[in-house]
């Protein structure tokens, strides 16, 4: 265990995915069981007690791996030469809460993490928002980073990716690893579209094993898209164990070179995009990881009328969104660096 610790940053640390999150950084899950690391935690002031009693008990899980945990309240401190930063901490909706408010509100934390990031990080940060809008978020940081790469911010999209396999392999009666190719196009919100056209189970077409139109293009999109509602319905809380592990889905397909003929959904800048998708905003595409670490949108996919009318409508919600919080953006947004 000679390699040099890997400083991971979390915000919202005593919220629920950050716990549902944070033992398996330290255990390995997340880097490998040779690759020490160094937590630090951010938190709201008036969290910072609850948050001290997590750090207690990843202390008394005595990880060999752990090699240092910091905790705090100040973005500077907390982000100082972090090589990953995985920004959860967001305000939730509140009742009679529009829309429109819960972005500007959180637009604010985005901002500061931006400023905070481009300031003391690591030149090669990867920094994955989680926090919601995620999407809209991630545009705003990395809007307020301007000395780091573009391409170094991702919005998660792996939870809803996650659901969709899930969801065709049991349609399917198939096992989860047996279904490739599928894609989430767009915003990490109800206009997300889960893409089943590319799908195959067992090197065959998901439109051949499932043919029943209406439940592909009604139960499945709706399902995935209404899945976060439901379980809040269901448990009267939202996903945490479940977006905890797509954390780290995300993350290792990120640092991973991405099998050949194989993609995985993330949420890049849009900018050069081969599917006519506005420029300006950070949305949800298949990509896939090269062997020198770059991340590229996968292109040449056939987009059917069916899928691109619903890929335009969720593009729509982010420039709705991108206008609530242009005060805060820069002149001329990010680009994307690279695609395939």
């Amino acid at each position: 265990m000679n390699k040099k610790p890997i400083i991971v940053a979390v915000t919202g640390g005593a919220g629920q995915i950050a716990y549902a999150l944070l033992f398996r950084i330290a255990a390995g899950d997340l880097f490998g069981p040779d690759q020490p690391i160094i937590l630090r935690i951010l938190e709201l002031p008036e969290a910072v007690k609850a948050l001290s009693g997590v750090c207690m008990e990843l202390e008394d899980c005595a990880f060999p791996l752990l090699k240092g945990l910091q905790y705090g309240s100040d973005p500077k401190e907390i982000f100082k030469d972090a090589d990953f930063a995985i920004l959860i901490g967001a305000k939730p909706r509140g009742p009679g809460m529009e829309r429109k408010d819960l972005i500007l509100d959180n637009a604010k934390i985005f901002v500061e993490q931006g400023r905070a990031l481009n300031e003391v990080a690591s030149r090669t940060v990867k920094v994955l928002v989680v926090g919601n809008p995620c999407n809209t978020n991630c545009l705003i940081a990395a809007g307020n980073a301007p000395d780091l790469p573009p391409e170094n911010f991702h919005a998660m999209t792996r939870l809803d990716h996650n659901r969709a396999v899930s969801l065709l392999a049991k349609q399917a009666k198939a096992a989860v690893i047996d279904v490739k190719h599928v894609i989430i196009w767009g915003n990490h919100s109800s206009t997300q579209v889960p893409d089943f056209t590319q799908a195959t189970i067992k090197g065959q077409s998901v439109e051949n094993l499932i043919p029943d139109r209406q439940w592909l293009e009604k139960t499945f999109i709706e399902t995935v898209q209404k899945r976060g509602a439901a379980i809040i319905e269901a448990r009267g809380k939202s996903s945490a164990a479940s977006a905890a592990n797509a954390i780290i889905d995300a993350i290792k397909a990120w640092i991973t070179p991405t099998p050949k003929e194989e993609w995985y959904s993330a949420a890049v800048h849009s900018r050069s995009n081969p599917y006519g998708i506005h420029e300006e905003c950070v949305y949800s595409f298949p990509v896939r990881t090269n062997t020198q670490g770059k991340v590229e949108i996968v292109e040449g996919l056939p987009m059917n009328a069916f899928i691109q009318s619903k890929a335009k409508a969720t593009e729509k919600e982010l420039l709705e969104e991108k206008e609530m919080v242009k005060h805060l953006l820069p002149k001329q947004a990010p680009t994307h660096a690279t695609k395939s």
